[in-house]
């Protein structure tokens, strides 16, 4: 197997509430998303599924058992008032904020907030990641 990530499907509880937080957020549905059904998000070489969380569970053949899945999503920027900035706009959209941007033991910035339903997002600045042209992380050899 290739060592890369194509798709990450969130399984979601209402898609309509679902969609309307992440385009609060300023994501945008791909055409090809089926409404009332899936949508997807192109985020710059992969793509986010929003699908319902029972049909997920059950096309992936695990129990729909809730709590935490032990995964937390990031979204890595330049500065620390990036990530203040947009732990703000995801509460604003209705995310519950889990923690406000700290400085971290690894020398970086980080906030948590958690979608509506229930995935934590880590927005952070990792000084040892810096970020090309397109936003993606650069790792150091």
């Amino acid at each position: 197997m290739e060592q890369r990530v194509t798709l990450v499907t969130l399984g979601v509880s209402d898609l309509e509430r679902a969609m309307a937080f992440y385009t609060a957020l300023g994501w945008r549905a791909h055409p090809s998303s089926v409404a009332g059904e899936v949508a997807f998000f192109d985020v710059g070489g992969m793509v986010v599924a929003l699908w319902d969380r029972a049909k997920l569970a059950e096309d992936s053949g695990v129990s729909d058992a809730g709590g935490w899945g032990g995964v937390t999503l990031a979204h890595n920027v330049d500065h620390p008032a990036d990530v203040d900035a947009i732990l703000a706009e995801a509460e604003a959209a209705g995310a519950r904020l889990a923690r406000a941007g700290v400085d971290t033991p690894w020398g970086g910035y980080s906030g948590v907030f958690v979608d509506p339903d229930g995935h934590p997002w880590e927005v952070a600045v990792n000084p040892g990641w810096p970020l090309d042209d397109r936003g993606r992380p650069v790792l150091d050899e």
